[in-house]
């Protein structure tokens, strides 16, 4: 063993290490591989960064802004609308909508495709009166089998079309991957949708109904004792630390102020509205010298009952001035709220790739520069409104949040969270449905016949997109997923060194030898496994990245065509069904399902298991050894 092979052994070894690990997300890991390679002289300092400008990377940057158009367009939206029936059985919708994501995930980005129909599957549980999990995994796997059926389906397709092609036998056309990626699809959907579901868990669904956040927020009047009266927003909110607890709105002269700015003084007769948990709740009236307004409402009436029957008594009646005739009247009727039809609450899920991912919402501030409240947080079925202000956050956890419905959607679009409620229909310009499909076809139909490059064609229909105004010119770059392509980008170069520096070579020779025993169907069956099984617990692209150069070395040394072993990573990275960390779609229905993380494998095994079962057959019948 060579010094160059032993240090790109280390360095993959570490990096494997790091995605399992999670400490730091997937771009990163792959940035600092190539950067490693770069500096013991694996990888040419000239073209550590030829990545960026590969096809793959920027066919899957095109194919995002190509499925956003499409998103806003409301084409997609259509074909739901037409798809999906109006009143079915259990089966009958779970097997429509799982083939509705397959299919659309064969032509625009997975993630997209699982968060255009997320709503639509929690409405459908409801609807059957199943737990929201029941239809979550099953959509989720459907938009994972539909991927691997063409070539922008997956960026791991993308990835080893790139590397056959760098390997000089060509690129893959946009439906090469279809005879086989097309059974495993179109059995999987079916084995899902018609048995696999019933194998989902039963977990609690994560709505904003079982946060019961209502039973939490409780209103308490300032009075002229209260150690709150003339303090800011910032140190009462100091002042309830203790108890764990945190102002939300006020209410001043009968408006509500939601998300009052900590700058703010408070005043006698104001009213705070706090999040706080039952159990703590005495602990937080104490902090601030204050009662509940409900119990100084029954106070003021009665004081001013006894009021009335002494000048009823009394010779000599005054009146009651203004300002006591006004006090009376609040403390008869209670705080009034505002009926501000714009606060709304709703639930968003967090991402694998979003801003807020190990960031509180001290950290970013999130009452005073977007307006609104975090309420409650569930993560894999746990929900809790302790610690909301310091708690970091995960990718997956669903966050329950009030405020202006512009302010959400900001919020949303800025952090790349996903908002659960179901959307109404889009209702576009005229014509600009028909207009994103045919130029979608158009791209797709360039590539199939081999008149443009994948990225040729689909560069141009993104730019063609932004021309005709489908796409505003200032959602352009907001659209593309940065952390995948630098992932991309690094890993590419990373994959060529472990051909260039004979490491590939010698892990084949090992394959062969000490577990295939020679025989090419083995060592097929085997790399898909091990493609799959690298898949569940680490980035897909990263993982089809790494497998490519052992793919090629094992056909090499067996002397058999490689298509097929290539063909096997493509399925194996693109079936990630064990785990919620493999894949992204896997980790967005962690919180929404109310799943845990060994509720992945009672469907996923055996879906696993009927993949082999079909890929092996299908690939040595399209690809012949």
């Amino acid at each position: 063993m060579t010094l160059d092979q032993i240090a790109i052994f280390v360095i993959l070894i570490a990096t494997m290490a790091m995605f399992l690990w999670g400490r730091w997300r997937h771009d990163m890991v792959a940035m600092g591989a190539l950067l490693a390679c770069v500096f013991v002289g694996l990888v040419p300092g000239a073209q550590a960064f030829s990545g960026f400008g590969h096809p793959a990377v920027i066919t899957v940057a095109a194919v995002l802004i190509l499925g956003f158009g499409l998103q806003i367009t409301g084409a997609v939206d259509a074909l739901a609308q037409r798809v999906l029936p109006a009143s079915a059985g259990r089966t009958t919708s779970i097997l429509a909508l799982i083939g509705l994501a397959a299919l659309l995930s064969g032509f625009m980005n997975n993630v997209g495709a699982l968060a255009l129909l997320m709503p639509i599957a929690i409405q459908m549980a409801a609807k059957q009166g199943l737990p929201a999990g029941k239809v979550l995994m099953p959509l989720a796997f459907g938009s994972i089998l539909g991927g691997m059926t063409t070539l922008i389906g997956t960026p791991p397709n993308l990835i080893v079309s790139g590397y056959r092609e760098n390997a000089g036998l060509g690129a893959f056309s946009m439906f090469d991957f279809t005879p086989v990626g097309l059974a495993v699809a179109v059995l999987g959907v079916l084995f899902v949708g018609l048995v696999g579901w019933r194998l989902v868990p039963n977990r609690q669904r994560s709505d904003s109904a079982s946060f019961e956040s209502g039973a939490y927020l409780s209103e308490v009047y300032i009075s002229a004792s209260s150690k709150a009266v003339n303090q800011r927003i910032s140190a009462v909110e100091k002042m309830l630390e203790e108890a764990d607890a945190q102002v939300v709105a006020m209410i001043r002269r009968d408006v509500r102020i939601s998300a009052p700015n900590p700058r703010r003084m408070l005043r006698e007769k104001d009213i705070l509205v706090i999040e706080v948990d039952p159990e703590s709740l005495a602990a937080a009236l104490s902090a601030l010298g204050a009662k509940l307004a409900m119990h100084h409402k029954d106070e003021a009436a009665v004081a001013a009952k006894a009021k009335a029957s002494a000048e009823q008594s009394s010779d000599d009646v005054v009146p009651d001035t203004p300002a006591e005739e006004d006090q009376q009247d609040k403390a008869e009727k209670g705080p009034v709220k505002s009926n501000n039809d714009e606060i709304v609450i709703q639930e968003l899920v967090v991402t694998t790739y979003s801003g807020l991912v190990t960031r509180s919402a001290k950290d970013i501030d999130m009452r005073t520069r977007y307006g609104i409240n975090l309420l409650a947080l569930s993560r894999q079925g746990e929900r809790t409104i302790k610690r909301l202000r310091s708690t970091a956050i995960v990718a997956g956890d669903v966050l329950l949040v009030q405020g202006p419905a512009e302010a959400l959607s900001a919020f949303a679009n800025h952090f790349s969270c996903l908002p659960l409620a179901q959307r109404d229909i889009r209702v576009p310009r005229r014509g600009q449905a028909l207009s994103a499909s045919l130029l979608m076809a158009l791209a797709i139909a360039a590539t199939a016949l081999g008149l443009l490059p994948a990225a040729v064609a689909f560069a141009a229909g993104a730019l063609a997109f932004v021309a005709i105004g489908l796409v505003p010119m200032r959602q352009i770059y907001t659209q593309v997923d940065w952390p995948v392509i630098v992932l991309l980008a690094a890993m590419l170069p990373v994959a060529d060194a472990m051909a260039t520096s004979g490491a590939a070579d010698l892990l084949a020779q090992g394959l062969l030898g000490t577990l295939a025993q020679g025989s090419a169907v083995i060592a097929l069956v085997l790399m898909l496994v091990i493609t799959m099984f690298l898949s569940d617990v680490m980035n897909n692209a990263a993982t089809a990245a790494v497998m490519c150069p052992i793919g090629i070395s094992t056909a090499s040394a067996l002397g058999v065509n490689p298509d097929a072993f290539l063909m096997a990573i493509a399925v194996g990275a693109s079936c990630a069904f064990l785990t919620p960390i493999g894949h992204q779609n896997n980790t967005l229905i962690l919180g929404p399902g109310g799943f845990h993380f060994g509720d992945y494998w009672r469907l996923g095994l055996v879906l696993e298991a009927l993949v082999v079962a079909v890929t092996v057959p299908m690939i040595l019948w399209v690809w012949p050894l």
